[in-house]
C-alpha cells in the first residue's frame, strides 16, 4: 500500500523537552529556523498535528511567506498545504485558529469521535477510521484520496513516537536548542513504549544561528507483514544498484542489499558485478558475507527483482542461496516475468522454506526501468 513520505519535525531543549509548563509556548528556535520550517511547510502537501498540540499551542500552521505561497500557486498547488489533525475522542475546540486560517482541513478520528463531532462540528472534513485510530489506514487515505505525497508532522510527542514505533516515518528533522527545561512534568519529544527500530542514520547537520538541525533516517527493516520506511529506503537502494549493471540482452539487471535487524547494511551487489558476467545480485551480495555470519538469520534481503528459482548458469538459484544462508525475510519490488524462465516462482520457493516475502509494488516501475529493453 502506498503511503506519503512522512517527515517528522520538532525542536527540543538539551534535556529533550518540547516545551515547559508555563502558560505561553516556549520558543526553542529563532527567526532563521522559523523561516526554514516555513520553507519545509511550503514544500509539502499536508501538515499534521495532534489534537493535544491544537489544545496546547493553538497553532495556525500556515506558509507565512507570500513568495512561497505564490510559488505554490504557480506550480498548480493550493497556497497552503492541507491541514490534518488526529483525535480519537473527537474532543476538538471549534474556535481554535487551526480551523479558521489557511486552506482545507481534515480530521481523522474513531467512529465514536465522529459521532461527537456531529454534535460539536468543526470546519473540516471528518474521516472515521473505525473503532480505533489506524495509522496505516490514515496514511493510505491521505495518499489515495487526498493526493498527499509529502506529509510534515509537527507534533506532538505521542504522534512522533507512534509513527516511529510503527515504522511509518521516513525522516526526522530535529532541532536542538541550547537551553534546559528541567521540569519532569513538561512534554517530551518521545513518549514511553520504546523504539525497537535500531539506530537512525544521520544524513545532515546544520548550524542555524544558535540551534543545530539534525536530519535522521530510520534504518531498521519492518516485520513480516508490515513494511517500514526503512524497507522503502533499502528497496530504493536495490533499484538504484540495478542501474549499475552492465547491459545484457540475456539477463535482467538487478540490485540487492542485505541488511541486519538493527539496520546495519551488511552487503550489497548487482547483476554481472566485477569480472563475473553471470553473477546475480543476491548471489554477489551474499558472497561478501561469511556463511556462518550470526546476523544472517535475522537479516532482510532486498532485491529489485524476485530472487530466481531456476537458472542455467549456476548450480543453485538465488532463492536457494537465500534459504541456505538462513535469511528469513525478503523484500522485493517486482515478480519475475516469464521472459527467460516459464512460470518463475522464486517467492513460492522462499515461502515454502519459511521465508517471509514482502512485495512493494510501488517500486515496480523503478525496478523495471533498467530492463525496458527486455520487456518489449
Amino acid at each position: 500500500m502506498p503511503f506519503p513520505y512522512v517527515l517528522l519535525s520538532a525542536a527540543v531543549s538539551l534535556d529533550g523537552y518540547l516545551d515547559d509548563t508555563g502558560p505561553e509556548r516556549l520558543l526553542l528556535s529563532g527567526p532563521a529556523d522559523f523561516d526554514r520550517v516555513d520553507e519545509v511547510r511550503a514544500s509539502v502537501d499536508a501538515i499534521l498535528v495532534g489534537a493535544g498540540t491544537i489544545r496546547a499551542d493553538n497553532p495556525r500552521l500556515l506558509v507565512n511567506s507570500p513568495e512561497r505561497r505564490t510559488a505554490r500557486e504557480a506550480a498548480g498547488r493550493p497556497a497552503y498545504p492541507l491541514k490534518v489533525t488526529v483525535s480519537g475522542s473527537g474532543d476538538l475546540d471549534p474556535t481554535a485558529k487551526f480551523w479558521h486560517t489557511g486552506g482545507e482541513k481534515v480530521v481523522y478520528t474513531t467512529d465514536h469521535g465522529a459521532q461527537r463531532l456531529k454534535r460539536t462540528p468543526v470546519a473540516a472534513d471528518v474521516v472515521p477510521l473505525g473503532p480505533e485510530l489506524d495509522w496505516p489506514r490514515l496514511l493510505e487515505h491521505l495518499h489515495d484520496v487526498r493526493g498527499v505525497r509529502r506529509l510534515m508532522v509537527e507534533g506532538g510527542g505521542i504522534i512522533h513516537t507512534q509513527l516511529l514505533q510503527q515504522g511509518l516515518a521516513d525522516e526526522l528533522q530535529l532541532v536542538l536548542a541550547p537551553l534546559f527545561v528541567g521540569d519532569p512534568k513538561a512534554p517530551r519529544l518521545f513518549g514511553p513504549g520504546g523504539y525497537q527500530g535500531g539506530r537512525l542514520r544521520l544524513v545532515e547537520t546544520r548550524r542555524i544561528e544558535d540551534v543545530v538541525l539534525m536530519r535522521y533516517e530510520p534504518t531498521a527493516p519492518g516485520t513480516a507483514n508490515t513494511p517500514s520506511a526503512a524497507d522503502r529506503h533499502w528497496l530504493a537502494l536495490a533499484c538504484e544498484l540495478a542501474t549499475q549493471c552492465p547491459p545484457s540482452r540475456t539477463a535482467f539487471s538487478v540490485g540487492a542489499v542485505v541488511v541486519a535487524a538493527d539496520g546495519t547494511e551488511l552487503a550489497r551487489g548487482h547483476s554481472r558485478e566485477g569480472d563475473d558476467p553471470v553473477v546475480h545480485a543476491e548471489e554477489a551480495a551474499l558472497a561478501k558475507l561469511a556463511p556462518d555470519d550470526p546476523r544472517l538469520p535475522t537479516a532482510t534481503v532486498y532485491s529489485s527483482l524476485e530472487p530466481c528459482a531456476h537458472r542455467a548458469s549456476r548450480p543453485a538459484p538465488c532463492a536457494r542461496l537465500i534459504l541456505d544462508a538462513g535469511v528469513r525475510r525478503v523484500v522485493t519490488a517486482w515478480r519475475e516475468p516469464d521472459t527467460f524462465v516459464v512460470a518463475a516462482d522464486g517467492s513460492g520457493l522462499l515461502e515454502a522454506g519459511g521465508v517471509d516475502v514482502v512485495v512493494l509494488p510501488e517500486y515496480e516501475e523503478r525496478a523495471k526501468a533498467p530492463n525496458r529493453h527486455l520487456l518489449g
